[in-house]
């Protein structure tokens, strides 16, 4: 049975629809097997069911923010696996991020954390082009001899060591969309789509998003990538951020609308999951709400999408075995479970193994392996631990954060495993079937 609500304290974005959310929690416990941060720490305030009572508590004016509650809050990954287990449906991803929201509002941060934040997130990620600047300054440093020297020489500040450890390797050349902004397919054009194509992926996985063409086009599909797109948001919106992940919801629906599309295409699932949420982020903005709805409706994985088609096969064998890692925010956030692994199998010769806990949370979570980066380091060195135990040569997933996590966790480890994206497996697949 449900809790009760008692009368609503007025704070912040806690409307009445949302505030009702708080209250479908039965106190079962069936999140408590499935949350990372209970199994890991064994709090119940890290639990799902122990934030739930803190976001009441303060939502009722029974509490205020103080550092134990927000250390709670800022511990949670956002995997939203308490979701797939929640029976009553409490929608906890959207309750943590009007928290986060609150606590960006209402509590003072140390500076120089808080500072790196906002010049990150709100004058960085928000503006392509000093992004693409950041990107090549990093790329400098990786190809320079910088980064091995300042490695060498210890200069690296010991708090700084973990997170430039996870630093991606910038890609040679950036993913950028033609002229025309249009890749058309090969022969007879049967669908148009969009590409999402991201600030991480399209600069440190350009490959990746190169191959997704690719792959899209071999399906018959004219895509469509504009150049006025910007980051999705997601980053933003998990860190409680949502009047900045607002404007870049408005700017991507603006930049995909001039176009009429059978869906927007997604192959960054932290990013896929927000997007889907768009008409959620929207719903109070009487300008946008309706082309909100219409631009989520359309958006889907690229793994969702292709195993909806009727598949080109024209593949050839790959010989390898393979283990698949489930994104959180693919499994939980969009229940986009069955068709990597559908697509995966449809490749001749491709063995794949499954993994232990394949869906639990490997630590990466959007920027939580910088700002809680011990704990992220728990997490990924149990799920590396769990992909080295299958045998398999290759890891693959389908999320941008997984593969920086996975393959830092499994150079730890010394392993040599291969971490790959699904849609480069499906690409190389069609290459070798034309040899």
């Amino acid at each position: 049975m449900a809790v009760s609500k008692p009368e609503r304290h007025e704070r912040g974005a806690w409307n009445e629809e949302r505030f009702e959310g708080l209250y479908r929690c039965v106190h079962c416990g069936l999140c408590l097997g499935a949350c990372p941060t209970y199994r890991e720490l064994g709090l119940e305030s890290d639990s799902p069911r122990g934030r739930l009572y803190l976001m009441r508590a303060l939502v009722e004016g029974r509490t205020d923010l103080n550092d134990d509650v927000v250390t709670h809050m800022e511990r949670c990954l956002v995997c939203r696996a308490c979701e797939t287990a929640c029976p009553s449906g409490v929608p906890f991803g959207h309750l943590m991020e009007l928290t986060r929201e609150t606590i960006q509002q209402e509590w003072p941060r140390p500076l120089a954390p808080s500072l790196a934040r906002t010049v990150l997130l709100r004058h960085i990620f928000t503006r392509p082009e000093r992004l693409r600047l950041l990107g090549r300054l990093s790329r400098w440093y990786q190809r320079s001899g910088a980064q091995r020297l300042a490695r060498a020489l210890g200069l690296i500040p010991a708090s700084l060591r973990g997170v430039e450890a996870l630093m991606p390797e910038v890609s040679p050349e950036f993913f950028e969309p033609p002229s025309g902004q249009w890749f058309y397919a090969h022969g007879q054009a049967v669908h148009r789509v969009g590409l999402l194509s991201g600030c991480v992926m399209s600069l440190c996985f350009a490959d990746i998003d190169r191959a997704t063409v690719r792959v899209l086009n071999r399906n018959g599909c004219d895509v469509f990538v504009p150049r006025a797109q910007t980051c999705c948001g997601a980053l933003h919106a998990h860190d409680g951020d949502r009047a900045t992940a607002r404007q870049l919801a408005r700017a991507n629906i603006d930049a995909f609308g001039q176009e009429r599309l059978d869906a927007v295409i997604m192959n960054a699932a932290g990013c896929g999951a927000t997007v889907k949420e768009y008409a959620e982020l929207l719903k109070d903005d009487p300008r946008y709400a309706d082309s909100a709805q219409r631009f989520a409706s359309s958006v889907r994985d690229v793994t969702e999408f292709l195993a909806a088609l009727p598949l080109n096969t024209a593949f050839g064998r790959l010989e390898k075995t393979v283990t698949y890692q489930e994104p959180c925010h693919l499994a939980h956030g969009q229940r986009v479970r069955q068709q990597p692994r559908d697509l995966l199998r449809a490749i001749p010769g491709l063995r794949l193994v499954e993994m232990r806990d394949s869906d639990r949370c490997c630590g990466s979570a959007g920027i939580y392996n910088i700002t809680q980066n011990e704990l992220s380091r728990r997490f990924m060195a149990e799920k590396s631990a769990a992909a080295a135990a299958t045998g398999a040569e290759m890891v693959v997933s389908a999320n941008p954060g997984c593969m920086i996590q996975l393959a830092a966790g499994l150079r730890e480890r010394g392993a040599s495993t291969a971490v790959k994206h699904i849609v480069e497996l499906l690409d190389e697949a069609y290459e070798a079937g034309e040899v």
